[in-house]
């Protein structure tokens, strides 16, 4: 058997969201820390290796019994992301898509004039009580991304698809109860994942029971 299912939904930003641009040529008294944007839109994005790398090291604290290198992750994870150790590469079941804002039209209606917004943070000195200002861009509060994830099926993985949906389910779960992007600890980047869905794009898989998985409670 051959197939793809895709996996698709929505990622609603629930507190200020930074994930890192470039800032190498910023002017001067530009914003010290920029957003990564879309290039042919200039809206904020969120690229897909953001999104697969925060799954990844989220579900080796569930799965890992330790610390380990990438290529040593449990198998349920190197089965769904991959592994280039040599003598056992894996290709990665997962194909993960960048995402651009999609509510542009629906913020402007609400007043807003622009889709980010500008924090202004201060690290303070403890021996010297010196304080350093900082500027952080963020995706502002109640951005909308689509959101998108391909799975394919192939004879070797047919029977593990329901085992695998499990993973992917826990690894979306666990990014809400953590964050996306930088600074976490203070209060960005809370996301949630809304009107998941699992489509069968190519092939006949019967998803009913993958829709049913995914939608489940942890």
């Amino acid at each position: 058997m051959y197939g793809k299912i895709r996996i698709s939904g929505n990622i609603l930003v629930k507190t200020g969201m930074h994930i890192g641009g470039s800032g190498a040529f910023a002017a001067i008294g530009a914003v010290d820390s920029p957003i990564i944007r879309d290039a042919r839109t200039n809206l904020t994005m969120i690229p897909g290796s953001s999104l697969k790398g925060k799954m990844r090291s989220l579900l080796a604290k569930e799965f890992n019994e330790r610390v380990v290198e990438p290529n040593e992750d449990h198998e349920r994870i190197t089965r769904l992301f991959g592994s280039s150790k040599k003598g056992n590469i894996k290709k990665s079941r997962l194909l993960f898509s960048d995402m651009v804002l999609k509510n542009e039209e629906e913020l402007r209606d609400a007043g807003l004039q622009s889709m980010t917004e500008v924090k202004f943070e201060n690290t303070i000195d403890r021996i010297t009580a010196e304080a350093n200002p900082r500027q952080i861009e963020r995706a502002i509060r109640n951005s909308t991304f689509d959101f998108e994830l391909i799975y394919e099926i192939t004879d070797e993985n047919e029977n593990q698809v329901e085992e695998d949906f499990k993973v992917i389910r826990d690894g979306l779960k666990l990014l809400e109860l953590d964050y996306l992007g930088g600074s976490g600890s203070r209060g960005y980047g809370k996301v949630a994942f809304e009107n998941l869905k699992a489509t069968t794009v190519f092939g006949n898989y019967d998803v009913k029971t993958l829709n049913e998985l995914l939608t489940a409670e942890v």
